[in-house]
């Protein structure tokens, strides 16, 4: 979509500049509360991201005071129930006669990003918020945010594959005290227990967020950062260092005669920055060859 480039979405706002994709949850009379429209756009977004050679990194955040407030609970007891609901077939995606997370894909979704995820954490981000929140790559926050994992004080669990990605986050001990009681946990705690990265003037996120993108990602090669992202988190799951070994076997005899190498060590020996010529569109390496997506059982 290039520099300054936007496509029109109801739930969200997307926009590509300098290299930047910002995803706005943009429901600001509500919170930004999360629904099956914002699902869907959501997986467009990250599609859109992915596709766009200009895109180097991904900041989301929310319109107004909230992050995102939880999942919009409008519709009552019906409201994590997809049947009952009423939802269209097309809404929702069944396999084996159980309607999956709907969150959950959107976080899966965010995990096979081939761009770095970086959330812009601008006020409370709960339920589904708290979720999503949890598989971005970062979280740089406002004074004013704040986290609830309120699960069980609705009588659900955990959704959007966050028992998979929080205690990766913050550990097994503080993850389970967040989501037993279901407190909220301000900015200050989520900061000291390493869930976020930075603590900003509300004033002063967004920028801030753009900084760290750049700082990421202007010097570094799209496709050595897709790998090495994937390689990680994917190597979080894994039982034996061998894995890693293998993946790592692999990138490293691809990526060893590309042409971003030549340029890579041109520009460290010429003392400039490098302008790496491969672009994501063009593929990558398949250095995961027994790599499976599982499926949904």
């Amino acid at each position: 979509m290039g520099m300054g480039m936007t496509k029109a979405f109801e739930r969200i706002i997307f926009a590509v500049e300098d290299g930047i994709a910002t995803i706005t949850l943009n429901r600001p009379d509500k919170m930004n509360v999360y629904d099956t429209r914002m699902r869907h756009e959501l997986l467009d977004a990250f599609d859109l991201s992915d596709a766009d050679d200009a895109v180097r990194a991904v900041i989301v955040t929310g319109a107004g005071k909230a992050f995102c407030a939880g999942a919009d609970v409008s519709s009552g007891a019906k409201t994590f129930d997809p049947q009952a609901r009423g939802d269209r077939a097309e809404d929702y995606v069944v396999v084996n006669g159980i309607a999956r997370d709907g969150l959950g894909m959107v976080t899966i979704r965010i995990f096979n990003s081939l761009k770095p995820v970086i959330g812009a954490i601008n006020g409370a981000a709960a339920g589904a918020g708290a979720s999503m929140s949890c598989a971005f790559d970062f979280r740089l926050a406002s004074t004013m945010a704040k986290w609830g994992f309120i699960f069980a004080r609705r009588g659900v669990t955990p959704e959007g594959a966050s028992s998979w990605f929080l205690p990766r986050q913050v550990g097994m001990q503080t993850a389970l005290e967040w989501c037993f009681t279901g407190r909220i946990v301000p900015a200050e705690e989520a900061l000291r227990e390493r869930f976020v990265k930075s603590l900003h003037a509300p004033e002063d996120l967004m920028s801030a967020a753009r900084a760290f993108a750049h700082e990421l990602t202007d010097e570094s090669a799209p496709v050595s950062i897709a790998l090495t992202r994937q390689m990680l988190w994917r190597m979080s799951g894994y039982p034996h260092p061998m894995e890693a070994h293998r993946a790592d076997t692999r990138a490293i005899r691809a990526r060893g005669v590309s042409e971003d190498v030549k340029e890579g060590v041109a520009a460290f020996l010429e003392k400039r920055v490098p302008h790496f010529p491969e672009q994501l569109s063009a593929g990558l390496p398949d250095i995961f060859p027994d790599w499976v997506e599982p499926e949904f059982r």
